[in-house]
């Protein structure tokens, strides 16, 4: 018997595994080193933000969910704030920010599904920060990857549009377990699309019991009144 695996062969087979036995040991410390390097440099950001007085805000959603349309609004409406934005490719959401007047900075993460507290450094080199109170980052759409990655940010906020359906906190509970607030947005597509407000709320109470909730319309402005008040808070 083998005595690295337990197969019926013999101890001394050339062991290349056509078994397909994981390397699950191996798997499981190069993760942990990854997102230990990973926490090491977010603790250096969120100093750097604390130092510069800067408030960060992480958000987080599938593609879609009107992350940018929501911050477009907001960095017109909102003084002295500012946004890093992740997508695999083009400029074109940095491009929209940019007309608002605010500094907008585009981070291409190439096959990558989620931003990094390294790729967030790189990008405050070029960051004007002097005089910004706030600065968004928005994260690569998808709701998996970005959960495990802390990019230095004091608040985490996972938006979940009307269009998605109620039970998405309930098949992507680890971004919203840690989310600091749930944004619902295009709420004035709610009734179009059938959107059941009441059990999407149980499901965003059950994953994430401490998160607060908005229900807002970028286009229409409905409940951005709560979330200005919420960033300033």
């Amino acid at each position: 018997m083998c005595d690295t695996c337990g197969c019926n062969e013999s101890p001394h087979h050339p062991h290349d595994h056509a078994h397909g036995h994981p390397p699950p040991v191996r798997t499981i410390a190069v993760q942990k080193s990854a997102l230990a390097l990973n926490q090491r440099i977010a603790d250096q950001n969120r100093g750097w933000f604390r130092a510069k007085g800067l408030k960060v805000i992480n958000l987080l959603s599938s593609p879609g969910s009107g992350k940018t349309t929501l911050l477009e609004r907001t960095l017109r409406e909102v003084p002295r704030c500012a946004a890093i934005v992740g997508d695999l490719q083009t400029e074109n959401d940095a491009i929209r920010l940019r007309a608002t007047g605010a500094p907008a900075l585009q981070i291409n993460t190439g096959a990558t599904c989620h931003l990094d507290a390294h790729m967030v450094a790189h990008a405050l080199a070029d960051l004007p920060a002097d005089g910004l109170t706030k600065l968004f980052i928005e994260n690569v759409g998808n709701l998996v990857c970005p959960a495990a990655f802390d990019l230095g940010e004091a608040k985490r906020v996972v938006l979940l549009s009307v269009t998605e359906g109620e039970d998405k906190p309930l098949k992507y509970p680890v971004i919203f377990r840690h989310a600091d607030l749930v944004v619902i947005t295009k709420s004035d597509l709610a009734d179009i699309v059938g959107f059941a407000r009441d059990q999407a709320l149980a499901a965003i109470r059950q994953v994430a019991p401490q998160a607060g909730i908005l229900e807002v319309s970028a286009k229409t402005g409905a409940g951005l009144a709560a979330w200005y008040a919420w960033l300033a808070g």
